[in-house]
């Protein structure tokens, strides 16, 4: 979609280059779509090929989060089940490790990855990992921001007031930055989660370690490629106000 003054009735309107012209941003569109695409089928099939095979140590994967917790010296987290798949997530301010159901119950290599991940989150919690910390304080800001961005960025345009879209760029881009300090995160849980299961040998072989670490590694893509859609997106509203202010001059 782009916007086009209407000199006629003294206003901007929105216009859509796909009628009217050729609109030379929707390549910022097509590429986002492509890498979303491409993540979410990798992380899927990878899922899905390790979730096939069952570990030879034949604990699941809420008895390797515990074991995990515990060894580590952490009590008084709680394992609980979350219905969906890839749902997998550790609640701070409830203390609780949720686990899907094609992980809790299961001994796939696959679900223990998953597992061991999240408690990874955890015992960032427990030991003081900073960018955990600035990544939660930043939720409340981010949330504003995502709110109010897209009207900012809308009334912009129709009133021509491409200051206010500027705003609204702005204001979108703190998504950006939040995604930023969530990739160290995200990869610092999975590398703690192998170390973990390379170490003890307890739960997975080293081949099968070989996996999970293929499954976290994809799982890890996912947020890689999160952060370039929103990149292409933000460069799209750059190149539509650009446009619009050089049609407008």
């Amino acid at each position: 979609m782009c916007y086009y003054k209407n000199k006629k009735r003294g206003g901007a309107m929105m216009g859509y280059y796909g009628y009217n012209y050729y609109d030379p941003t929707i390549i910022f569109i097509l590429l986002g779509v492509v890498i979303s695409l491409l993540a979410t089928i990798n992380i899927r099939l990878t899922f899905f090929r390790f979730k096939r095979k069952n570990s030879k140590s034949g604990y699941t994967a809420r008895e390797v989060a515990e074991m995990i917790l515990h060894n580590a010296g952490i009590y008084g987290v709680d394992i609980e089940h979350v219905s969906g798949s890839l749902t997998d997530h550790y609640d701070p301010r409830n203390d609780v490790v949720r686990l899907s159901d094609t992980v809790y119950n299961s001994s796939s290599i696959a679900a223990i990855g998953v597992a061991a991940h999240e408690c990874g989150h955890v015992i960032q919690y427990h030991k003081g990992y900073k960018p955990i910390f600035i990544r939660n304080s930043m939720v409340g800001i981010v949330n504003i921001g995502s709110y109010l961005s897209y009207p900012m960025l809308v009334i912009g345009f129709i009133l021509g007031r491409y200051n206010l879209a500027k705003i609204g760029v702005l204001l979108f881009s703190l998504t950006l930055l939040f995604q930023l300090i969530t990739l160290p995160v995200e990869f610092n849980a999975s590398r703690r989660a192998i170390n973990i299961l390379s170490s003890t040998g307890s739960y997975l072989t080293p081949k099968e370690v070989k996996g999970a670490k293929k499954v976290l590694i994809a799982a890890a893509l996912t947020y890689v490629a999160a952060l370039f859609t929103t990149l292409l997106q933000i460069a799209r509203f750059v190149a539509l106000i650009a446009l619009n202010e050089s049609r407008d001059d």
